[in-house]
């Protein structure tokens, strides 16, 4: 059972003044569900769709109430698979999202959960998180986004966990919280997520804790908050385009926090939904990631006690035709570590940041040489002439296009022709 905590007579007043956690929410409205059809495409038809991703567009499908058999029984497959072949090697934060997928609402695979332990399985990976931060330097063995969703999980499946230690972890000062000196938009609405539920777990009565852990947890949600939103840009997009998703979500569960006039929900929604007609969320944790919000829906919503609905009509989208353009592109690309190695690349047009760093291997094997592993958002690279990322040291490798940190993966970002790419050797 969770840990509980006999909530004082001097904590009461306290408890009464939570947040209700009315949502603010902006949505796209049904004579509108069609023009989603290209996110619902590509969470589909993805080549690419294996393992933590299928849990990803699980569970999307389910919050939002698309019901297709056929496709979910595959998704569910590969996840139970998965599980079943590497549950061990699993992260934290990946056995989190599988729970979510599989436990939202009323279905059979609840007894998957149950039989391979995946609650306890999780609750044992949180807390080796947090011994490892122990021993080094406050480090996790992932990040926060995947800590914060261990704790969104445990709190929803009845897990058990330190809620002062949650308390104490999720200080909104923490360095884990920035990357490359930037606040990390995705990672804090997660956080508020994960706050908000046990938050929410107090104002239902579910839970006692301590009055000084609870006017700690409303501190860091308010101030999460306030952070999410000095991230917000002139056209609506919050952090980049990847992270507005989860932004909107936290921001749906804590409008008691901030003011009215200090986000325009439409605009937001509006943004996106160009960014959705030109093709931007091609990879498919993506347009899962950010397919909820756009219905109105968050993580919170998972609920394993709820029917499974079916109320999202899928139709006919008109298509964005595509121009014509050179067969042939050229771009200038560059690896930097303590000295820049650069060259001229020539790929077919169309071709991605990946695409130019495997031709440049072809130029130089020494100077342009790489790894990568496949992850839920595509490949990652993990070294360049030999030198790996270390999440331990906090150092990886930075992707740039005319000297700007790019918030695409290499395997997503599109490259231009005439375009100054660079790989450059980092900390966060």
């Amino acid at each position: 059972m969770r840990q509980s905590h006999q909530l004082p007579l001097v904590g009461l007043l306290l408890y009464s003044l939570i947040p209700s956690q009315l949502c603010k929410i902006c949505e796209v409205h049904k004579e509108n569900y069609s023009c989603l059809n290209p996110l619902i495409s590509t969470m589909i038809n993805s080549k690419h769709t294996r393992g933590i991703q299928d849990a990803n567009v699980l569970l999307s499908f389910r919050l939002v109430g698309i019901q297709k058999q056929d496709v979910e029984q595959q998704l569910i497959q590969h996840i139970k698979d998965k599980v079943a072949r590497k549950g061990s090697d699993l992260t934290s934060g990946q056995l989190a999202l599988i729970i979510l997928a599989l436990g939202e609402c009323q279905n059979p695979d609840k007894k998957f959960i149950d039989d391979y332990h995946l609650v306890s399985q999780l609750e044992k990976k949180f807390q080796e998180e947090i011994e490892n931060m122990g021993a080094h330097n406050g480090n996790p063995l992932t990040n926060y986004y995947q800590l914060s969703l261990d704790v969104l999980a445990l709190c929803l499946f009845n897990g058990s966990y330190s809620i002062p230690k949650v308390a104490e972890l999720f200080d909104p000062e923490n360095k884990n919280y920035y990357f490359g000196g930037q606040f990390s938009v995705d990672t804090g609405a997660m956080a508020v997520l994960a706050l908000t539920c046990l938050e929410k777990n107090v104002t239902n009565g579910q839970i006692k804790i301590d009055s000084k852990d609870l006017e700690c947890i409303n501190n860091h949600i308010k101030s999460l908050v306030k952070k999410i939103l000095s991230e917000k840009k002139e056209n609506g997009l919050i952090g980049n385009i990847f992270s507005t998703g989860e932004a909107m979500q936290a921001l749906f569960v804590s409008s008691n926090y901030y003011n009215e006039s200090e986000w325009d929900c439409q605009q937001t929604l509006d943004t996106v939904l160009k960014e959705i007609s030109h093709g931007t969320f091609s990879i498919p944790t993506a347009a899962a990631q950010i397919f909820p919000a756009l219905i109105g829906k968050t993580y919170l919503d998972v609920n394993k006690d709820s029917p499974c609905s079916n109320n999202f009509n899928i139709s006919t989208c008109e298509s964005v035709t595509p121009t014509d353009s050179p067969s042939n592109i050229s771009v200038h690309y560059s690896v930097k570590i303590n000295e820049t190695y650069s060259t001229n690349v020539t790929v077919l047009n169309g071709s991605f940041f990946l695409d130019v760093m495997t031709e440049a291997q072809k130029i130089n094997e020494t100077i342009f040489s790489f790894t990568m592993v496949k992850t839920s958002w595509g490949p990652y690279i993990t070294s360049v002439q030999g030198l790996s990322a270390n999440s331990s040291k906090r150092t990886y490798w930075q992707l740039l296009s005319e000297g700007k940190p790019l918030s695409q993966g290499a395997g997503s970002y599109l490259v231009h022709d005439g375009e100054n790419l660079e790989v450059r050797w980092s900390k966060y």
